[in-house]
């Protein structure tokens, strides 16, 4: 069956005749013009660009190499067919993949319909029939895996069960997958997600939208499904500092921590606002085919750092199977904490934490700093610290392997989870808080722990790095000053200094770890009760390194290890910040009210929890998202707000 809304996209034609409305498949037809032709155009030639370098890289003499989004690329461009189908049959002969595959095949099927000939439509057709896709067992892989199911049950609407991998008629397989996914976008719009702000994991969650987004025929869950789409690049745009996704993380590969802008979202940043450089992306990939037109407010929201801006927002943990904890809630039938998220926002860096704790297995990052580079490809421009946990009970609380076995099943794929040199990790005796330009971290380790030390990363592209008497270390990283002040005193390794990384465990974990992983070096203080602060400047705010050395010094400082750890720290800015491990932290006297804490707040995203309405707002211009009646409307101000 085909969609009202598929075509074909020829090579060098620009489709911008679809710009003139704003996003595809508005609900209320906008009161003004949303579009800036400018920008408009320069999207349509990026996306352009984008596929002539996926149609550049085929070789169509090779039908040994090429994945599913290459096929796609081809069929749809109407290039390389006899190679097109020819990978095609190798790569349906025995699939794998699981939701990995479901999702490019998908688009192998939309966008290269006007291509697939009777023959390519029988193998597609017996690959659905024939091979059982997993699952999977996170928000991603649900929502990728639902997606799936969901448009190629549309393609083939009338099938009884035989028919399908998993014996479900066509229509029980789209409303099993209808109904997970407006779920899923009910709970997100409403409370956060739980795979948040990942540079890594933005992938998925653009893909499986995307597709949603354009070749949907359900008019209601496509419109949904665009909405999410446009909420969640919002949520990447507000955290976007000159295309890197700053401050905290959900999940987090080690060669993303170090080089941000390796990341799948620095792609996504460079195709829909221009920054950074062009990378061969999947999600990027199929947002180009697809002829999607994001509003070009996304554009404006992601580049505008002409003022700086604190933007807060909720998110939540991972379903939680095990040890819940006191400060858990049950929400659609499953338990899971709130995240508590703080970004600070200038043209020279950003800044962004969470409280700390364990808010996502394995693969968290409580806080970092990025600082702004025009092209930040080979930059490891970062500044972070961490205490490298793991043990059983974080395993068990997220996954449902046995307390002997969780560890080793987890670090069969995630390879340096249970490695002391590692550099994303979330902790039950962290507690972090910040307040604008200044990160605090208070650790109170238990005896017995496997790793009580904390890793701080210095990158090797900083420059300036003093360690001073004081105390303080001191560092510069593109336009941005540092200044890192350990509770204890530690000592210089190498970042690899278990060599795990640089000897190739893990496969593509590790993959050129000699260009993105040497050269940088972690301070490694260890104590049971320990802490840091970590105050940022940009060098327009100083005469120089010297007096912004000076002023540091200068600042109220007083800290504590013993019976537990606290601080009381006056900032650059002239704000008391004062902790106390285990007690809620307080700025200028007055302790910070988590329960009052936003969906969303800033300049540019807003959003109360549980209301299920959500605002973009730069300028003139505001577009309301309200997913509890399907309804997205735009409205222009005469005057800024």
């Amino acid at each position: 069956m085909k969609s009202p809304f598929s075509f074909r996209l020829v090579p060098g034609l620009l489709i911008v005749g679809l710009l003139a409305a704003g996003p595809l498949f508005a609900a209320t037809p906008p009161t003004a013009p949303l579009t800036d032709g400018p920008l408009a155009a320069a999207f349509q030639e990026r996306r352009q660009e984008l596929i002539a370098a996926y149609l550049e890289r085929t070789d169509p003499a090779n039908l040994e190499r090429g994945g599913l989004h290459d096929v796609a690329v081809n069929f749809a461009q109407g290039t390389n067919l006899a190679w097109a189908r020819g990978r095609l049959r190798a790569l349906t002969e025995s699939p794998r993949g699981a939701m990995f595959w479901m999702y490019p095949m998908v688009l192998v099927m939309q966008a290269g319909r006007d291509n697939l000939a009777p023959e390519d439509w029988a193998v597609i057709r017996e690959a659905w029939k024939t091979y059982f896709p997993y699952r999977g067992d996170t928000e991603n892989h649900w929502l990728m895996y639902y997606a799936s199911i969901y448009l190629a049950a549309e393609v083939w609407p009338d099938l009884p069960g035989s028919e399908w991998y998993n014996g479900k008629t066509s229509a029980e397989n789209r409303a099993e997958a209808k109904a997970y996914l407006l779920e899923s976008i009910r709970i997100t719009t409403a409370y956060g997600r739980g795979e948040y702000d990942s540079p890594n994991y933005i992938d998925p969650f653009v893909s499986a939208l995307t597709l949603l987004a354009v070749w949907c025929e359900d008019k209601e869950l496509r419109h949904r499904a665009e909405m999410m789409l446009e909420i969640d690049l919002a949520d990447f745009a507000v955290e976007n500092i000159g295309g890197v996704y700053g401050g905290a993380h959900s999940r987090i590969y080690p060669k993303h921590t170090i080089q941000p802008a390796l990341a799948a979202s620095s792609a996504l940043a460079w195709l829909l606002w221009g920054q950074g450089e062009m990378q061969l992306n999947g999600s990027a990939l199929i947002v180009a085919l697809s002829g999607y037109a994001p509003p070009t407010i996304l554009q404006r929201i992601a580049t505008d750092r002409s003022e700086s801006y604190v933007h807060r927002e909720l998110k939540r943990t991972r379903w939680r199977m095990r040890h819940a904890g006191p400060e858990s809630i049950e929400l659609a039938g499953h338990r899971t904490k709130e995240v508590y998220k703080y970004s600070y926002m200038t043209a020279d860096y950003m800044v962004g934490s969470t409280q700390g704790g364990l808010l996502q297995p394995i693969q968290q990052q409580t806080w970092s700093l990025n600082w702004h580079e025009e092209k930040p490809l080979g930059i490891a421009s970062t500044f972070f610290a961490l205490h490298p946990y793991y043990s059983p009970l974080e395993g068990t609380m997220f996954f449902g392997a046995e307390w002997d076995t969780v560890v080793d099943l987890i670090a069969r794929s995630k390879v340096d989870y249970n490695s002391p040199d590692k550099l994303m990790s979330g902790s039950p005796h962290e507690q972090v808080f910040q307040h604008e330009s200044t990160v605090i971290g208070l650790y109170d380790i238990p005896a017995g722990t496997t790793f009580p030390h904390l890793n701080t990363f210095f990158s090797r592209d900083l420059v300036n790095r003093t360690e001073d008497p004081s105390g303080w270390i001191f560092a510069q990283g593109g336009t941005t000053y540092i200044a890192y002040r350990p509770f204890v005193a530690g000592e210089w390794r190498p970042t690899d200094w278990t060599g795990l990384l640089a000897g190739g465990a893990g496969a593509w974990i590790s993959s050129g770890h000699h260009e993105w992983g040497t050269g940088h070096q972690v301070y490694v203080s260890e104590s049971p009760t320990n802490g840091y602060i970590a105050q940022f400047a940009a060098e327009h705010e100083f005469e120089s390194f010297a007096a912004f050395m000076a002023a540091v010094k200068a600042l109220p400082l007083t800290f504590s290890l013993q019976p537990t750890v606290a601080v009381s720290f006056t900032t650059l800015a002239g704000t008391t910040l004062e902790g106390t491990y285990g007690q809620t932290p307080r700025i200028n006297g007055e302790p910070i009210d988590y329960d009052a804490w936003p969906l969303y707040e800033g300049p540019f995203l807003k959003g109360v929890r549980g209301e299920n309405v959500l605002e973009l707002q730069h300028g003139q211009e505001t577009r309301r998202l309200d997913f509890k009646s399907n309804q997205l409307t735009t409205s222009v101000s005469p005057t800024a707000r």
